[in-house]
């Protein structure tokens, strides 16, 4: 069993671990080495094999006989899975949210929705589309609720940087200024339906990786 201070340190590599693989910089079906992570973070194979524990528990890493541990690959029917989720979950959340939405929330949301359309890289406009969502959800006061849908945004998060890396366009985003239309007028089952809808479309395009392959990547872009 790992002591506190390997358990803290398993905690710090995970996270530093996930972040790599939700930005692309480490590319599904790569092998996490064990010995060279464990140099990296300057620790022992504990809470290393403590961190791949906790990226295989998000779905972010597999443990594979004989070839060790790997980025976890995904395909169309995952990304379809998470856009699912994220839709009964945050629908869900909205409507409890809603009676506690205010003026001030509604205003911040919009002008992070205007943050995004004015984004001129996909990393941007991800942290604003995620605080949009946020915002208008917060309000539920479901602490367990929130934590598994901002599971699923990072999930979402990996989707979108392996889809577009580069030649991200800026773009207007209509279901949003929708959202809110609805919910300033009180209609809290139409904000629901433009919502669910919303975060149920699914873009794709070529992508070539590193190795100079081709394939087509799948993201929800909302």
């Amino acid at each position: 069993m790992p002591s506190p201070k390997e358990d803290t340190l398993a905690i710090r590599i995970s996270r530093a671990l996930a972040e790599r693989i939700i930005a692309g910089e480490i590319e599904p079906g790569a092998r996490l080495r064990q010995d060279h992570i464990a140099a990296e973070f300057g620790a022992s194979h504990v809470p290393v094999r403590e961190a791949f524990r906790r990226l295989e528990a998000q779905g972010l890493a597999v443990s594979e006989p004989r070839r060790g541990v790997r980025v976890a690959s995904f395909d169309l029917s995952e990304v379809r899975e998470v856009a699912e989720m994220r839709a009964a979950l945050e629908v869900l959340a909205l409507r409890h949210a809603a009676p506690n939405l205010t003026s001030a929330i509604l205003q911040a949301a919009e002008e992070a929705t205007k943050a995004g359309d004015n984004s001129r890289d996909v990393r941007s406009w991800e942290e604003a589309n995620r605080r949009f969502h946020r915002l208008i959800i917060t309000p539920c006061a479901m602490p367990r609720l929130i934590a598994s849908i901002d599971d699923l945004h990072a999930a979402g998060a990996r989707f979108l940087f392996a889809a577009w890396r580069s030649d991200w366009e800026a773009r207007t985003d209509h279901d949003h200024r929708a959202i809110l239309a609805a919910l300033r007028r009180g209609q809290v089952e139409a904000a629901c339906t433009i919502l669910a809808n919303h975060v149920q479309w699914i873009g794709r395009r070529p992508v070539k990786s590193r190795s100079g392959t081709t394939h087509e990547a799948f993201a929800m872009v909302g």
